[in-house]
């Protein structure tokens, strides 16, 4: 079960009704955390849609409404339109609101969002460290965030009751809550997650180039490498896009030490060097353990997936 919450926020407006956005709703229902949750979304479908799951109390589209007498507001748009949404919400925010979002990328949000926020409107950006390939507020569940880690990276001098407020409404949705600087959270995140996203890209992709009979086969006989590879390249593409452009400079870094290390590891193979593939390759294993250790991934042969019934 979820930490215990310091109390429900009055009035929660979750911006952008998709996965992580319904699951914050969902969350927040089953676990108390808001006495109001307000779902604002520009897409009439899938306003019906949250109404139809009666995931929110009040659906809007007007970004001016759902900021109206707000406490907090969570933005889970993509990266690169949180700028065009905070700065619509802004003028309707009262004083001692707070605004957060679920970015993976966080000092361009920082840079996006302050800029428009009036004077006693505190700023806590976070990112949950969860998600699945889904999109939708059908995809969303209420335990997606249990045990997962959220980054909440706030500016200097933030309010340290804001920054509280949404610590707490974290751990109440399960999750392991962290704090650190804008800049620290984009290098740590281009190694983990986005160099990997752009290798599952990179793969997928190159796959989907070979010739069409040899194309076919590759699908056919997925083994759990790459058909691993192509639950990860299934991702939201719009949100890929804005991650890789907002944080050009961590991922460039990143990449570049990746072309190092795989050069080496490419020598090592066509000079037949087994001594150097095998130190690699028990050195990457111990970091798989550590990973299972700290209950960020099920031990559990083929990563827990279901197997299909016997016949």
């Amino acid at each position: 079960m979820p930490e215990e919450s310091r109390g429900p926020i009055d009035r929660l407006a979750i911006v952008g009704l998709g996965l992580i956005g319904s699951s914050i709703a969902r969350a927040a229902r089953r676990y108390g955390l808001a006495r109001t949750i307000v779902a604002v979304d520009r897409d009439p479908a899938v306003r019906d849609r949250v109404q139809e799951l009666g995931i929110a109390d009040h659906v809007t589209g007007d970004p001016a409404e759902g900021a109206s007498d707000t406490d907090l507001v969570i933005l889970c748009v993509p990266v690169g339109a949180i700028g065009a949404a905070a700065a619509e919400m802004a003028p309707h925010l009262k004083p001692g609101a707070i605004v957060s979002d679920v970015g993976s990328v966080k000092g361009a949000v920082v840079a996006a969002i302050q800029p428009h926020l009036p004077d006693g409107v505190a700023l806590v950006p976070g990112h949950p460290i969860a998600g699945t390939e889904f999109s939708g507020p059908d995809a969303g569940f209420a335990t997606l965030f249990q045990g997962r880690w959220c980054i909440l990276t706030p500016p200097e001098g933030t309010d340290p009751a804001a920054i509280d407020t949404v610590r707490a409404l974290w751990a109440g949705m399960g999750a392991n809550v962290e704090t650190m600087s804008a800049d620290h959270h984009d290098h740590v995140l281009a190694i983990t997650s986005h160099l990997p996203h752009l290798i599952a890209y990179n793969i997928v992709g190159t796959a989907a180039e070979l010739e069409e009979a040899t194309q076919s086969e590759v699908i056919k006989f997925s083994a759990s490498g790459f058909r691993d590879f192509t639950r990860i390249a299934a991702s939201d593409p719009t949100m890929w896009r804005d991650i890789f452009l907002n944080n050009r400079d961590a991922v460039l870094e990143m990449l570049g030490r990746f072309n190092e290390d795989l050069s080496a590891l490419a020598k090592a193979v066509r000079w037949g060097d087994g001594e150097a593939l095998h130190a690699m390759f028990t050195r990457t294993r111990a970091i798989r353990r550590s990973i299972v250790a700290l209950g960020q991934e099920t031990a559990a042969p083929d990563f827990g997936r279901p197997r299909p019934p016997e016949e």
